[in-house]
C-alpha cells in the first residue's frame, strides 16, 4: 500500500472510515468520497470531498478527477458508498427498487467509468466493490435491496472482463457487518457472529494490492462466523 493513491467512496460511513485509516496505516493515500459534507483541510495524504451524489454521473467524474489532479494518480477505487432497505415486494413502493439501484448500483458504475482511465494507467489498477450474500439468495422484505445488490456483482464480473490485463476488478460479499447501526435495527442479534469493519478491511485491502494481481472477477463472501 505504501505511496498507492485510493479512492474510497462513503468515505465517511462506519465502513469507510475503517477501510481508509487502515489503507493510510499501511503508507496509502486517501481520497475520500462521499454524500456527507466533509470539513477537513486537504493534506499530502489525504483529501476528503463531500456533498457528492455519485448516482449522478458528472458529480462522480468531477469528484474523481478532484482526486486524480490532487495526488497525480489513481491507483484503487474502493466502491463501499451504498444504502440499504428492508421491504416486501407486494407491501413495498416502486421507488424503493429505484433508490437502492441509484445508491448500490448506479454509484459503484458512475465512480468505476470515472476513475478507470485513471486507473489504466497504473501499474496496479484495482477496483473493489461491496457486494451482498444476501444477494445470492434473497429473503422475505430483501427484494430491493438484494436485487441491487446481485446488479453490483454482475457489473464486477462485466468489468473486470472488459478491462482484463488493465484493471482488476473484484468484489466482497459480506454477510451482516457489525456496526452501530445494525446492533441498533437487531438489538437481540448475536452479535459474535457478524463479520467486523476490521475484518471485512482487510479482505478488501488485500484485493487493492499488489499481492491480488491474479485475481479479477472474484465474488468473495466474507460471512464472519454465521
Amino acid at each position: 500500500m505504501q505511496g498507492k493513491v485510493i479512492v474510497v467512496t462513503g468515505a465517511l460511513g462506519a465502513l469507510g472510515k475503517v477501510v481508509a485509516e487502515a489503507a493510510q496505516a499501511r503508507g496509502a493515500r486517501i481520497a475520500g468520497i462521499d454524500y456527507a459534507p466533509s470539513q477537513t483541510p486537504a493534506t499530502a495524504d489525504r483529501i476528503e470531498i463531500g456533498g457528492v451524489d455519485l448516482s449522478d454521473a458528472p458529480q462522480a467524474k468531477t469528484a474523481v478527477d478532484t482526486a486524480a489532479k490532487h495526488f497525480g494518480k489513481l491507483d484503487a477505487l474502493i466502491n463501499i458508498a451504498g444504502g440499504f432497505a428492508f421491504e416486501t415486494v407486494g407491501d413495498g413502493d416502486v421507488k424503493t427498487w429505484q433508490r437502492m439501484y441509484a445508491l448500490n448500483v448506479l454509484t459503484a458504475l458512475n465512480t468505476s467509468r470515472a476513475a478507470l482511465p485513471h486507473l489504466a494507467a497504473s501499474k496496479a489498477g484495482r477496483i473493489v466493490n461491496i457486494g451482498a450474500m444476501g444477494a445470492l439468495q434473497a429473503g422475505g422484505g430483501m427484494g430491493p435491496y438484494a436485487a441491487s445488490k446481485a446488479g453490483v456483482h454482475r457489473l464486477t464480473e462485466a468489468l473486470a472482463n472488459e478491462w482484463k490485463g488493465k484493471v482488476t476488478v473484484n468484489a466482497v460479499l459480506p454477510s451482516i457487518i457489525d456496526t452501530k447501526a445494525n446492533r441498533a435495527d437487531m438489538p437481540k442479534a448475536d452479535f459474535s457472529k457478524w463479520v467486523t469493519p476490521q475484518e471485512l478491511a482487510e479482505v478488501i485491502l488485500f484485493l487493492a494490492s499488489d499481492a491480488a494481481s491474479g485475481i479479477t472477477g472474484a465474488l468473495i463472501p466474507v460471512s464472519g462466523r454465521v
